[in-house]
């Protein structure tokens, strides 16, 4: 299913934005004109990977620097070592939208 979520410029460059989906967090982030989203909570502490800084494709967790790969949602420095759900993001005509499963 695809759920649309904004308009492309509506996405800050280099930072996350949380949106919710149903009952999923998601943390979206802009690379130039790449969108990526991955779900919002560190599987170490639960916090909002949206608010984390961005390092070459990844987002460190703003509570204990846990990093996540955008593209994987696996954790690439301790102390997580779960990774988080990552999701299907399609830019058509300058909106953005996710591509989910049906519940």
């Amino acid at each position: 299913m695809r759920i649309e979520i904004a308009g492309l410029d509506t996405f800050p460059r280099g930072k996350g934005v949380r949106v919710t989906v149903g009952e999923r967090r998601i943390a979206m982030f802009r690379i130039e004109d790449d969108v990526y989203a991955i779900g919002d909570r560190c599987s170490h502490a639960e916090a909002s990977l949206a608010e984390g800084e961005l390092f070459d494709g990844a987002v460190e967790c703003p509570r204990h620097g846990s990093e996540f790969d955008l593209e994987t949602g696996k954790p690439g420095a301790l102390p997580a070592t779960a990774p988080v759900p990552t999701y299907e993001v399609v830019v058509d005509d300058g909106i953005v939208y996710l591509e989910m499963e049906n519940e």
